[in-house]
This record gives structure tokens, C-alpha cells and sequence, in this order.
């Protein structure tokens, strides 16, 4: 079959899943192959659980005397480009305005706060959770419907190449990169790498139209100089400092520990009127980082002309649950809990704000940062010299990254763990009480595990 003859029988059973276990009835599956598993093996179970046709890559037979099974399995080159082409065409059959949000740091933020703020004009279609990657991006794209405005659409990478690919794919009208940072090094290669990648949402908006729309950081010199060697004039800009002139200006009053802000804006090719300086918005996210990440929803929001009651409203009542700059009260202690990731950036940016937060008995549980390859160890080392520096009384640090670090330089008040089974021993033997604790780790360290236990 085409793919516009696979979109035909897509357009009457517009579900489709990966897993032979999530059959709606009258879904199509796709038999995607990993490391672990063959789709391709599960495909007539498919067709059992109620799906109505299986798209597959190898030969399979059905043992059906009338043939009715064996016309329900569609034979494809490669399942994993076919679902890729599909969503593509879906995407190109509706037209709905695609936004694309990527970044080293803060893109599912940036972009939860985005559909909250939009969602209060439009049905928005968003990325959900983290399936941002070459399978989540397709997977999001065929949820559109025409009821749907606009879609905010999350791209992850961590080699060279993966963004060209997703918004091959997902062909965006507009894009956000949030930063670029020294992440995922092993895969990048060098902190350039990492540009180069994240750039390719530039390059393809810059190859698609003159009139193509970035939202972008003033502040961020990165940014900045990655657009201008572009040729990117159609800009959005969202800045923190009144001498880049932003179109959005925001100003942090306070981080103790929610984050507190009032913005402003002009016109600057928006759809809406200039406001002056706003009303103080109390947020409740923690870290004076998460600003940028306001403010690109704030930019985002004006220039498709949300109200700035309904944007502020929108900022104000988000709460995150993703194990992002999430404040947990427990019976014992208050818990600072990012413990979805780390790189090297947003390790400093979160250690920075809890250091200079006010609190009392404060202590940092801190899981070692992957996919660094030959910077690992330096980089590691800068975090434990910034431990020392800072002062924090009690230290936890997990995994043998630290450990190894820890045999270069001294970290007073270090304790050192070699999993998070470990720290759980120690937690049920000594548990911390009456603390403010930050718990950051990549998600690999499985730091999640613990809040409960606190």
C-alpha cells in the first residue's frame, strides 16, 4: 500500500497503537521493533484484541482458511517510517499551526505552561508526558483532529541529526528552542554538537519561509548568534534584561522558594495591544530559572492574542507533577524535587537557586549526571567544588560517578551512595528530618523513588 492509501483506512479508524496490549477496537497497529522486543510477533494478537488492521515489516502468516485475517495485515517496507510518513500526512491534511519546542533544559515545562496559557482561547493538542522523541512525535501528530487549533509539539535529541528528523516530520510553523547546554555529550560529541542539533529547528524554519516565526531568549547570546548566522528576522523575543529590548520583559521579585514575577510587553509584531509593567504573579514552580520558561509562554500566549488576565491565570494555577521544580511537603521534611534529569546546566542552575534560598537544615541528595562521556569526570568534579563552596551541611551523592570524583577532592558533609537502594537502606536507618532537600539526579538514578520515603 501508498501511504495516502494507509491514511485512506487512517482516516476510518483513526486510532493507532504500538502495543498489542492498548488494542481499541477498530485501532490500527504498528509493529515497532526495539532492542528488546519484534512487534512483528504480536501482530495477529493485535488483530485478536479487536484492532482492525496490522501494519508489519516481516512475513506473517495467518492461520485462516477464509482469508479475513490475512487482508487485515498490511505488508510495509519499514513500520517505524511508515508511521513517521503517516502522521506527516495527517499533519499536511489538516494544516492545523504546529509549534515546536526543544532545548537542552526547560522544554517540557516551556511547553506545559504553553498549552496552559493557549488552552485558555484554543483547543490545543500537546505533547504528552515526554514522548517527544521519533516515536512520540508521529504518535502526537495523529491525535490531531479538526477540532484542534493549534499543537505544541515537544522534540527531544540526544545525537546529531534526531531534530532534523522531527521536524521532517512534524513540519512546524513556528519554534521555540528554550537553551542550549552542555547535555547528552556522549552522544553530541562537544558542546557545538549539541548547537548544531538543537539548530536544525532553526534550519528547517529558516529553508521554510521568510515569514517563518522563532520565540527566542534576548538574553541568551547562544540563541541569539544561531539565528542571526540563520538569517531568522521574524523573532519573538523574551528576555529578562531591559537593554536587549524584548518584546516580553519579565523581572523575578522574588524566589523564596516559589518564583514571583511581573512582565511587560510591546507590540513587537504581536497580535496584541502593549501592556505596561503587570501585576506581581505568584507561581508555583520552584527556581529563578523557570523565568525564561514563563516568559516564552507569555510571548507565545501574546502573539496569538491571549488575554493577559487569562495568560497570567494560566501561570499562576500551574502546578507541576512531573518531578520538575516540584516543592513537596511531607511530615518531616519540605522537598525540593527535580529528579527527572540532570546535565550539567541545569545541575549548576538548580544548586545556584537552592543555595541562595532561604531555609533552614538544608541538604541535597544528588544522583550523577549521564550521557557525559569524556567530560564526565570534570564535570562532576565542578559540581562537588560548588558543594564546598556553597556550604550545604548535609550532602547525599549517588553513584559511582561522584564516588570517583570523590577520590580527587573532599566534600565536607559527603556521603556517598552507590544506588538509590542504597540511600533507601540509609533512609529507613537514619531518615532525615526537619530538612529543605533538593533531590536532582538524571532520571537514570531513579531519585523519584525517594520522595515517598522523606
Amino acid at each position: 500500500m501508498t501511504i495516502q492509501e494507509i491514511y485512506n483506512l487512517f482516516l476510518r479508524h483513526n486510532v493507532v497503537t504500538t502495543d498489542s496490549r492498548e488494542c481499541a477496537e477498530g485501532s490500527i497497529f504498528v509493529a515497532l521493533k526495539g532492542a528488546t522486543f519484534n512487534g512483528n510477533a504480536f501482530a495477529l494478537k493485535a488483530l485478536e484484541q479487536g484492532c482492525a488492521y496490522a501494519i508489519v515489516d516481516e512475513d506473517i502468516t495467518a492461520d485462516d482458511t477464509d482469508g479475513l485475517l490475512s487482508s487485515r495485515i498490511i505488508r510495509v517496507a519499514d513500520c517505524l517510517e511508515t508511521l513517521q510518513a503517516l502522521a506527516r500526512e495527517h499533519r499536511r491534511a489538516l494544516g492545523t499551526p504546529v509549534i515546536a519546542v526543544t532545548g537542552t533544559n526547560g522544554k517540557t515545562t516551556t511547553k506545559e505552561l504553553t498549552a496552559a496559557v493557549l488552552s485558555k482561547r484554543y483547543n490545543v493538542l500537546y505533547t504528552q508526558g515526554n514522548l517527544n522523541n521519533h516515536i512520540g512525535v508521529p504518535k502526537t501528530l495523529l491525535r490531531l483532529t479538526r477540532e484542534h487549533d493549534i499543537a505544541v509539539i515537544e522534540m527531544g535529541a540526544n545525537h546529531p541529526g534526531e531534530i532534523r528528523t522531527l521536524v521532517d516530520i512534524a513540519e512546524p510553523d513556528m519554534g521555540i528552542i528554550t537553551n542550549v547546554g552542555r547535555a547528552h555529550l556522549e552522544g553530541f560529541g562537544s558542546f557545538e554538537g549539541v548547537k548544531r542539533t538543537k539548530g536544525e529547528l532553526y534550519d528547517y524554519l529558516a529553508a521554510k519561509s521568510d515569514d517563518s516565526v522563532i520565540f527566542i531568549n534576548a538574553d541568551d547570546a547562544d540563541l541569539k548568534q544561531m539565528a542571526d548566522d540563520r538569517g531568522i528576522s521574524h523573532r519573538i523575543s523574551y528576555g529578562t534584561r531591559e537593554d536587549n529590548a524584548p518584546c516580553v520583559r519579565g523581572e523575578i521579585t522574588n524566589c523564596d522558594p516559589f518564583l514571583t514575577f511581573r512582565w511587560s510587553a510591546n507590540d513587537c509584531e504581536t497580535t496584541t495591544e502593549k501592556t505596561t509593567a503587570g501585576r506581581q504573579l505568584s507561581t508555583k514552580l520552584i527556581g529563578s530559572y523557570n523565568i525564561y520558561n514563563m516568559l516564552a509562554a507569555v510571548a507565545i500566549g501574546r502573539y496569538f492574542g491571549v488575554a493577559e488576565q487569562d495568560i497570567n491565570s494560566a501561570l499562576a494555577t500551574y502546578t507541576p507533577s512531573n518531578n520538575r521544580s516540584q516543592m513537596t511537603v511531607t511530615a518531616d521534611n519540605r522537598l525540593i524535587v527535580d529528579a527527572y534529569n540532570a546535565n550539567p546546566t541545569s545541575m549548576s542552575a538548580a544548586l545556584t537557586n537552592f543555595r541562595d534560598m532561604h531555609a533552614e537544615n538544608k541538604m541535597v541528595i544528588l544522583g550523577e549526571m549521564g550521557e557525559l562521556g569524556n567530560d564526565s569526570a570534570a564535570e562532576h568534579l565542578k559540581v562537588m567544588r560548588f558543594l564546598n563552596e556553597a556550604a550545604i551541611p548535609e550532602i547525599w551523592l549517588v553513584g559511582r560517578a561522584f564516588r570517583r570524583a570523590g577520590e580527587e577532592t573532599t566534600v565536607v558533609g559527603a556521603r556517598f551512595f552507590d544506588s538509590v537502594e542504597d540511600v533507601k537502606t540509609a533512609i529507613a536507618t537514619d531518615k532525615p528530618q526537619g530538612h529543605t532537600i533538593l533531590i536532582k539526579g538524571s532520571n537514570a538514578t531513579k531519585l523519584f523513588q525517594l520522595p515517598p520515603l522523606l
